[in-house]
């Protein structure tokens, strides 16, 4: 039989309506669906999507299992490399990863990777499947800081070696930003996030939340005082940047990591929650990324006319080609090569819209895009009484400030090395957008999957 050029399609909610709620846009595969696309994958001898997949999931391994209907033997394959396939099934960037290295896709469509992993992740959270992992205890403690994907990812990794694992994380509920950050809309949080951090939980892995490190405790407190063999630095990068131009201290003006946080984590939308959020008519967001997308999609739901305003052109967006479809699909303006000069306000200190200037791209800049040069003389105004700053994030520095000795770079970033997260405290390794500033959630486990490798092998050597 002929193999199928084209993905199965993949069934969603529709834009009008879904525009009006926060239930998950995307429905995922069923198992019809799921084993039609696995017999997509020709099981390459050498698999380039390996390669590209930043935790090496064994991705021919478990589509094959698909195929042969065994389910609960495809969540094993994903198991051994991912503690997290539900998640990442929905917000990797497949496309620029294992997808785009697939051989399929150089003459025809790509397997639809990420959808047949959501798919595995899913059932086994629905049937209640558990890892089988059997675990012999070797008496030493490792300390995580932060629950985020590079914090579980690493202490899962440490536990299933024999490690006692404490995971200190700073807000209420553990999940980084899977729980604050990324929308109900794009990954659900009870039915998805908790129930894989609770697969985490079950190996043993004890997560102490309402701790601060630098607060609450100091790093050095936790090797010298609390006895932790070694420590392992997680805690993201939540410290908002924003363009210092005139009016950005106006009532109105939000970082996107403020706006959704109280949106993800407080459920701020829902008319009984005691978190209020502001409520826009017309908002503009000012970014690219998939944050911006996120805070775009979340006023419009909220209610608001929502312009997305971004320097360079489309083709230099840096979301997720996937989250800019979804978009423009529910509604949102796109203003390309367009920047802010002013945000404008009224008498009473509120915002009342956007001075911006057109754009045209000129030569490339050193991250080999081409720079925005303004076009003289194209100032414009936009009307809006809300504006979401999403231009990236930076690391707190607080654990750097209350940790002599370690090292950071300009940008706040814990200096680590690549390979290890080794940092220029012994025993003490760090990896995740804590190292790296803003990047993406597989990246993210990747860095902590290669410091649980270092740390044992560190802890091994003492």
């Amino acid at each position: 039989m002929a193999i199928r050029k084209e993905k199965v399609p993949v069934r969603e909610q529709d834009p009008e309506v879904r525009a009006t709620n926060f239930e998950e846009v995307c429905f995922g595969y069923n198992y019809e669906e799921a084993l039609s696309e696995a017999e997509r994958c020709i099981q390459c001898k050498k698999p380039g999507c390996i390669e590209r997949c930043p935790v090496s999931v064994n991705i021919p391994g478990f589509i094959q299992k698909i195929r042969e209907k065994d389910i609960e033997g495809a969540a094993a394959v994903i198991f051994k490399d991912s503690t997290l396939p539900s998640v990442c099934g929905r917000v990797c960037p497949q496309e620029s990863q294992c997808e785009g290295n697939c051989v399929m896709g150089i003459k025809n469509d790509p397997v639809s990777i990420g959808k047949l992993e959501r798919f595995v992740g899913d059932w086994v959270l629905e049937h209640g499947i558990k890892a089988k992992t059997a675990i012999k205890e070797n008496g030493h403690k490792v300390a995580v800081i932060g629950s985020g994907p590079a914090g579980l990812s690493c202490a899962s990794d440490l536990r299933k070696l024999g490690y006692r694992i404490t995971i200190f994380e700073a807000l209420h509920k553990p999940g980084g930003v899977l729980e604050y950050g990324i929308p109900e809309f794009r990954l659900p949080k009870e039915k998805v996030v908790r129930k894989e951090i609770g697969n985490i939980l079950d190996l043993g892995v004890i997560i102490e939340t309402d701790v601060i490190i630098g607060r609450t405790l100091s790093i050095d407190q936790l090797l010298d005082e609390e006895k932790f063999d070694a420590v392992f630095i997680a805690s993201g990068a939540g410290s908002p940047k924003f363009m210092s131009i005139p009016g950005e201290n106006l009532n109105g003006v939000f970082s996107a990591n403020e706006f959704l946080t109280r949106a993800n984590l407080m459920k701020a939308y829902d008319e009984n929650s005691s978190t209020p959020i502001y409520r826009a008519r017309k908002c503009a967001v000012i970014g690219g990324g998939n944050v911006a997308m996120d805070a775009a999609r979340t006023s419009l739901r909220l209610g608001a006319e929502v312009y997305l305003v971004y320097r360079r052109s489309e083709a230099e967006l840096p979301a997720r080609l996937e989250e800019v479809h979804h978009a423009k699909e529910e509604g949102i303006n796109f203003r390309m090569l367009t920047n802010p000069v002013e945000i404008l306000g009224d008498e009473k200190g509120w915002v009342r819209g956007i001075r911006c200037v057109r754009m045209e791209l000129g030569e490339p800049d050193g991250s080999g895009r081409r720079s925005p040069v303004v076009i003289s003389g194209s100032e414009f105004e936009i009307e809006v009484d809300a504006v979401i700053m999403s231009l990236g994030t930076s690391p707190n520095p607080l654990i750097s400030r209350t940790t002599p000795g370690l090292e950071t770079n300009k940008l706040r970033c814990i200096v680590a090395n690549e390979n290890t997260g080794a940092t220029s405290r012994p025993g003490v390794f760090a990896g995740g957008d804590a190292v790296t500033g803003a990047a993406t959630v597989i990246l993210a486990m990747g860095a902590g999957r290669k410091a649980a490798k270092a740390i044992h092998e560190y802890i091994c050597a003492k």
